[in-house]
């Protein structure tokens, strides 16, 4: 009797450490399995670090009160749980992977049921169960987050990369105008020399025909207008 009790109490004291070990549990009704379809489930789930363990639902019961786990209603028929730990290689288990593998296994298999669940001690129906199934997994969700990281660091280098050379057509840009901004153009430079002979010449002539008697235009000075001033 007292071996009997013993026993009892090594499996809830069992139950209570898988409960809070694992990041997530789900319960399951398997009624209606056969041994290698039972064998069959527990290798998809141990590839996702799940472990697929069948417990008496009184001692299962005395483990979760303990713990203050409100799943006591889940608690009917043949019950086995989907326990998501650490994995045999140190890291660690994936609950979108277990729920993916229960979700398939149970298209396959009627007699699986899933029935709901816990997610880092948060009540799971077995609607979110099979929503958190079609989560993208562990792998692809960090291959995405990598990516997203390298994305920005990959157009900073392409910056960084670009900087020299628009610096130098920047630098040829400001040559061509001519220097700095105000300063005159090559086209202004030496045009100025020509405007100040032009310039030069116009006097010139002046000076020249005022001398001769004549105007600007080569026309002589009349003496009627000369007698008209006088």
């Amino acid at each position: 009797m007292g071996e009997a009790r013993s026993e009892k109490v090594a499996v809830v004291d069992e139950v209570r450490e898988k409960f809070s070990a694992s990041d997530a549990a789900v319960l399951t009704e398997y009624r209606g399995l056969d041994v290698p379809a039972m064998a069959e489930l527990r290798r998809a789930l141990r590839e996702s670090g799940g472990e697929y363990k069948v417990y008496k639902n009184t001692l299962v019961r005395f483990a979760v009160e303990e713990l203050g786990l409100e799943i006591d209603d889940l608690l009917t028929g043949p019950t086995a749980i989907a326990f998501v730990g650490e994995q045999a290689d140190g890291s660690a288990g994936d609950p979108v992977g277990v729920a993916k593998a229960l979700k398939e296994f149970a298209k396959a298999n009627e007699a699986l049921i899933i029935k709901g669940g816990l997610l880092d001690e948060k009540r799971l129906t077995a609607e979110e169960i099979s929503a958190l199934a079609e989560i993208a997994p562990r792998e692809v969700l960090l291959a995405q987050l990598a990516g997203a990281m390298a994305a920005p660091m990959q157009q900073f280098a392409a910056l960084l990369k670009a900087l020299p050379q628009n610096m130098a057509y920047a630098l040829q840009a400001l040559i061509e105008q001519g220097g700095a901004p105000g300063a005159p153009t090559a086209d202004e430079t030496d045009a100025a020399p020509a405007a100040e002979e032009t310039d030069a010449t116009e006097s010139s002539t002046e000076e020249k025909a005022a001398d001769e008697g004549t105007d600007t235009v080569g026309a002589p000075v009349s003496q009627d207008d000369n007698e008209e001033e006088e």
